[in-house]
């Protein structure tokens, strides 16, 4: 191999299998780390008007995130196991399972902070593969 000209056909392949798996690194934590800046996001907004109001904080913290890599491919998620979560952020009309009526408008922090950390995602992993490459 002479400068970035490859003439051995075993080094190019060695070579890009190297690139892939500092690539494939590189994105595995620009999708940890987005995660966890879009969980952040949610807390904010999930932290008083527009979002809803904090009253024991207890909601805001159970929102986290777990990152998987299976492979080549990597899958983020971001989610709360607190039993209000759909009824805050979409709202709820009607009557629950204990017969109470509700009329209560939706407190959207989910959606939005996902609008939002969309791009900055696209940007982060772009940059982590531009530079493990």
């Amino acid at each position: 191999m002479s400068g970035d000209a490859f003439t051995d056909a075993g080094a190019l392949a060695a070579a890009l299998d190297h690139g892939g798996l500092r690539s494939l690194l590189a994105a595995e934590v620009a999708m940890r780390h987005s995660a966890q800046v879009l969980v952040q996001d949610v807390r904010q907004r999930a932290s008083g008007r527009p979002g809803p109001r904090v009253v024991t904080g207890r909601y805001r913290a159970s929102w986290d995130s777990e990152v998987r890599r299976e492979g080549p491919v990597i899958t983020g998620e971001v989610g709360t196991n607190a039993p209000q979560g759909r009824r805050l952020e979409f709202g709820f009309v009607g009557v629950d399972s204990l017969g109470r009526r509700y009329a209560q408008r939706p407190y959207p922090h989910l959606g939005p902070a996902v609008e939002s950390a969309g791009p900055r995602l696209v940007q982060e992993l772009g940059q982590a593969v531009e530079g493990a490459l």
